[in-house]
């Protein structure tokens, strides 16, 4: 029997990324949440937007804080049919997720720093696991079904199982730059972002129990009664081979008997210890010669040992079966895995801005991948997942960010952005729900995934405006790059807010934003059981505000 404690790959739950790629938080300030198009932005969130940009601010020192409260929940719907209930519920809310920038502006240049979660920033937990982990010990009661058959008290009807996993993650983006205006249209961006990334997993398997009873008790209870069961089969077989040897004996008596011309062996069956020994073997010995009777003794002596041997396999089958139950009873006691994973990354990134005049604005913006390795510091591993000091990879991709910015008239802003995520230059490892088989599925990326987003601001007043935004999210993954450790769903968002300009010198921004996910229905296959479908979804809610300053 597999080993049941599949409670693998923990990283996989926490590719928590709320508006960007399969693992970029592209959320980055409140102008973004009430707008979702800020590529071509020009003010202070063009620290991380449009950084080269930065150039077309006034000189001075700006200042911003922005603070995100963001609510997400992933669901996840097995067909697998030995389930208990093929429903679980991820729940991650992020009270708190900030962003500051500032930046000083001097003629041509302008220096800037930005802090934010570029990855994760929250904690995603699952009261009740995922099915990948579930699954092999709803395959208990039909793995053991033949213990029925050896006694119907032994019948394995129902399991249960108290599970619960928490991931969280946040990789820290720490952005310094310079932009550097060539003249009054063209200016250019350099700079690198540090990311501080750190993982934490706990999680827990408890109270496993079999026919509404402790597992491993029962199990070693049953391990009991088989062994029983093996040792009657034993002395069965030991009973068995002494009878097919007395009657082997028999027959070999005579024929050597008929051999030394004794007895004739076409004489009628006279002896009564042989009659007698005929029908103690259930043979009625009326009509035998002796010839008849010793070929009656060692066909007998033939079937018992082929019984003998028969009960002895049937031994040795049950003290494996046994053996098998008291080795699973020692993986049914509560698991706990309790780690945190450290690394640091570097992300060059570079921008051009080009304002061909007062209205419009073009900007592109690059990021390079990000190399990450993260190292293991372990305190509780009871399923041997997580060695302490060891290293793993968690790859960022590269991302082109490009924006086209109209601002023609009073009362209206536009902004149209586009993001390509780079998803195949990185390596997003195996499949967990395979690896969990024995099979070894790679998690392939068919296109890159991408973003296109429209945002309008209507300015209302002179210092007060709304704003509306929507933007199409399309992933590029494969069938075998989902399960429920990790999935990326397709996506529409609709977000809107407002700006309010305080003073000339302070500014109030604050948007919600929605976003509503498309349904993926994977199919898998098990060995014994066949196809079955999952279906993964999510949805993500951002509520977002925050303040602007600027020292002129």
């Amino acid at each position: 029997m597999k080993k049941l404690t599949l409670m693998v790959a923990f990283s996989m739950l926490l590719q928590l990324a709320f508006a960007g790629g399969l693992l970029t938080n592209y959320n980055q300030s409140a102008q973004y949440i009430r707008m979702l198009s800020r590529n071509a932005a020009l003010e202070i969130d063009a620290v991380f937007y449009n950084p080269a940009g930065l150039v077309k601010m006034e000189d001075g020192w700006h200042f911003a804080f922005y603070s995100q409260t963001i609510f997400q929940t992933r669901d996840i719907d097995s067909q697998f049919p030995t389930l208990n209930a093929g429903h679980y519920e991820g729940e991650t809310t992020i009270p708190v997720f900030p962003d500051l920038y500032a930046v000083y502006k001097k003629d041509k240049w302008a220096y800037s720093i930005g802090v934010g979660p570029i990855g994760g920033g929250g904690t995603a937990e699952f009261p009740n696991g995922i099915p990948t982990l579930e699954i092999p010990f709803s395959l208990i009661p039909v793995q053991l079904a033949g213990l029925g058959q050896i006694d119907p008290a032994l019948a394995v009807n129902s399991y249960a199982l108290e599970m619960a996993l928490e991931a969280s993650s946040t990789f820290w983006g720490i952005q310094l730059g310079a932009s550097y205006a060539v003249n009054d249209k063209i200016s250019f961006y350099g700079g690198m972002r540090l990311l501080p990334s750190v993982n934490t997993y706990e999680g827990a398997i408890r109270n496993i129990q079999l026919n509404g009873v402790n597992a491993a008790a029962w199990l070693n209870g049953a391990s009991t009664q088989v062994s029983g069961v093996a040792d009657m089969a034993t002395a069965g077989a030991s009973q068995y081979a002494s009878a097919a040897a007395t009657a082997g004996a028999l027959s070999t008596q005579i024929a050597d008997a008929i051999s030394a011309g004794l007895i004739s062996g076409s004489d009628p069956l006279a002896d009564p210890q042989l009659i007698g020994a005929l029908q103690q073997f259930g043979i009625d010995p009326t009509g035998f010669t002796y010839e008849i009777a010793a070929g009656a003794f060692n066909q007998t002596s033939t079937a018992l040992n082929a019984e003998a041997q028969t009960l002895t396999a049937t031994a040795q089958t049950l003290n494996g079966t046994a053996q098998t139950l008291t080795g699973t009873a020692s993986q049914m006691d509560d698991k706990e895995v309790k780690t945190k994973q450290k690394g640091l990354g570097f992300t060059p990134i570079i921008g051009f801005n080009y304002s061909p005049n007062e209205d419009w604005t073009i900007a592109l913006k690059y990021e390079f991948e990000t190399k990450l390795t993260l190292e293991n510091e372990t305190d509780v591993d009871d399923m041997g997942l997580f060695p302490d000091g060891a290293e793993s990879s968690n790859d960022i991709p590269a991302i082109l960010a490009a924006g086209i910015g109209y601002r023609g008239l009073d009362w209206l802003e536009a902004q149209l952005s586009y993001n390509l995520y780079f998803d195949k230059g990185v390596d997003y490892g195996y499949n967990i729900r395979y690896s969990t088989l024995g099979e070894q599925v790679h998690r392939d990326i068919e296109s890159n995934y991408y973003e296109l987003a429209l945002g309008l601001q209507f300015n209302v007043a002179d210092n007060f405006a709304f704003s509306v935004g929507g933007m199409r999210s399309k992933n590029g993954v494969t069938p075998q790059y989902q399960s429920d450790f990790s999935f990326s769903n397709s996506s529409y968002t609709l977000a809107g807010g407002i700006m309010w300009n305080i003073t000339d010198k302070l500014t109030l921004d604050a948007g919600v934003s929605n976003t509503f996910y498309e349904d993926d229905t994977v199919t898998f296959t098990h060995a014994g059981i066949g196809s079955y479908d999952e279906t993964y979804g999510k949805t993500t809610i951002s509520l977002s505000a925050g303040l602007s300053y600027s020292i002129f």
